[in-house]
């Protein structure tokens, strides 16, 4: 095969998805650490199936089109380190292709070198040993023996080859992975897409997989017919515009509704918006380039049940305060009843529901920050793993954000706690970053596989014990084991002892733990919060 049209990039798209999806479980067991939290393959194929579903929402059959929807889509649902990353190279992908109609042998080359090379771009500090390290692998492979090939698909494998060698050198670069016996699992999961890209056709019932979440996601805006509904025509619409100034037009049409999202990127500007005045709204969208992909629902005559998931407040709920621009705002991510409540009394504005194995998408991040008017907005992560969504929401958003790079709930406490509204955006950001090294944080939750790791040996369900990315503590009893845990992270610099304990841990455990730590620690102040998180069942802040 020489070339690859449209209609086949379409099924090879569909292919690289729905391969993805059949080993996202492969890939979530591939964490270094045998904790219930392994999330990447289901990150990566989030951020894919939003991929398609952008995707079929054109019917274009030329290429540049194809994977700018194919970019756009993937780069809105971005989940986790890895779903950011494979957005990038995805991205890369489409820059690739430029305004070539089909892909041959060079432009397949152009494509693997783009992606590495933005993919690179978009990480600070790049980890060798990890996706980047495969996607490069491949794209070195590609520039440096393109001129030998003339078909493409041959071409193809061989990269794909490549890259599966690269992927074996992994543990070589990173001496965790080889510990724990693995090769990276973002690297897997990359090998795996260019897996599903060859054997599209092999890939049983792909076809129907793709056509049945074309809209699975995409919220159907049906509201209430009691009330008094504001804005009344839910709107949205994409438009093909290269240059247009987006943040320019998103302050034009702010006005004229609530609810409001604009974010543009790779040639396509994506708006959602509430009004009353919809044909203003295209008008001033026409202004910028063609329209496409249009969809107006009259919410007061739909049907009175509300069709939206859990979902539905980040669409249907208006600004905060909408007449009323205040200095700051603030949103925090967490999952727990008990931490979504302390951070609503600390003041932040919107609590996104994730953290472990539940990572907010791009789109989530941004659609929180819309719902603020303010005229600076902090973003707290606290995971390392949404990090990166957060800094990719800030570059999408015209708003000014300031992401700190809190790694766990404990270090966004503390940094809420050292704001200071009397001084300035940049004052508040650099004392707040200063906080999240004020704290350290234990996490106590169960092994999800027999291991040999930090000097341990790991049954499957053992209570396991962590501190600064390594096991500490490993036994058969919860408390026993947290206190062996505390003993070796708590210091003669420590005084205080915050104990958020989870959903899954019973009163009289928690009642045991907290006798047990006033008793060992007389002299350091230990508290205990609910914080309803899954999975953990004990996340401990030391100060």
């Amino acid at each position: 095969m020489s070339i690859i049209d449209g209609k086949l990039l379409r099924k090879i798209l569909a292919g690289v998805y729905y391969n993805l999806d059949n080993h996202k479980q492969e890939l979530n067991s591939l964490n270094v650490f045998p904790v219930p939290d392994g999330d990447t393959g289901t990150n990566m194929s989030l951020t894919l199936k939003s991929a398609l579903n952008n995707l079929n929402q054109t019917q274009s059959e030329d290429i540049g089109e194809i994977a700018k929807a194919f970019s756009n889509g993937s780069l809105m649902g971005a989940r986790g380190n890895s779903g950011v990353i494979t957005s990038q190279i995805l991205r890369g992908f489409s820059q690739g292709i430029g305004e070539n109609k089909s892909i041959d042998v060079i432009v397949l080359k152009d494509i693997m070198v783009s992606a590495y090379k933005v993919a690179y771009k978009a990480v600070m500090q790049p980890t060798e040993g990890t996706i980047l390290t495969v996607i490069r692998g491949a794209g070195e492979f590609a520039q440096a023996n393109y001129e030998k090939y003339t078909d493409v698909v041959e071409f193809f494998k061989d990269i794909l080859k490549e890259a599966s060698r690269v992927l074996d050198t992994t543990p070589d670069l990173l001496p965790v992975l080889k510990q724990a016996g693995v090769v990276d699992a973002g690297g897997r999961g990359l090998v795996v897409m260019l897996e599903g890209a060859l054997n599209h056709d092999n890939l049983t019932n792909y076809k129907d997989e793709a056509s049945s979440i074309s809209q699975k996601t995409e919220p159907s805006h049906q509201s209430e017919v009691q009330g008094d509904i504001k804005f009344g025509y839910c709107t949205e619409f994409l438009i093909e515009s290269k240059d247009g100034d987006y943040l320019n037009y998103r302050n034009k049409i702010s006005n004229l509704g609530d609810c409001l999202l604009v974010v543009g990127g790779e040639g396509l500007i994506k708006t959602h918006i509430h009004t009353n005045n919809p044909g203003k709204v295209l008008e001033e969208a026409l202004k910028l380039g063609q329209l496409k992909d249009i969809k107006i629902d009259n919410m007061r005559i739909q049907h009175s049940h509300i069709v939206m998931g859990p979902e539905a407040d980040k669409y249907l709920d208006p600004y905060n305060n909408p007449d009323e621009t205040k200095d700051y705002g603030f949103i925090s991510i967490s999952t727990g009843d008990g931490f979504e409540k302390l951070f609503k009394e600390l003041e932040v504005d919107q609590v996104i529901s994730g953290g472990q194995t539940m990572n907010p998408s791009t789109e989530t991040i941004l659609e929180a920050v819309n719902k603020i008017n303010a005229k600076d907005i902090f973003i707290l992560p606290n995971n390392g793993n949404i990090i990166l969504a957060a800094e990719q929401a800030k570059e999408l958003s015209d708003k000014n954000l300031h992401v700190l790079k809190s790694k766990t709930v404990p270090q966004g406490v503390v940094a809420l706690l050292s704001f200071d509204e009397t001084k300035s955006p940049e004052e508040n950001f650099e004392e707040m970053t200063g906080a999240l090294e004020s704290v350290r944080t234990a996490q106590v939750t169960f092994s999800v596989r027999d291991t040999e790791l930090d000097g341990f040996k790991i049954k499957k369900n053992d209570i396991i014990g962590l501190e600064g990315g390594k096991i500490i503590a490993a036994g058969k009893k919860l408390n026993k084991t947290t206190l062996e845990l505390l003993e070796k992270v708590v210091d003669d610099q420590t005084g205080l002892l915050t104990v958020y304990y989870g959903s899954e841990v019973e009163d009289k455990m928690v009642n045991e733990l907290e006798r047990k730590l006033q008793r060992v620690y007389k002299d350091i102040d230990v508290e205990f919060i609910r914080g309803g998180q899954p999975l953990y069942y004990y996340i401990i802040s030391i100060e």
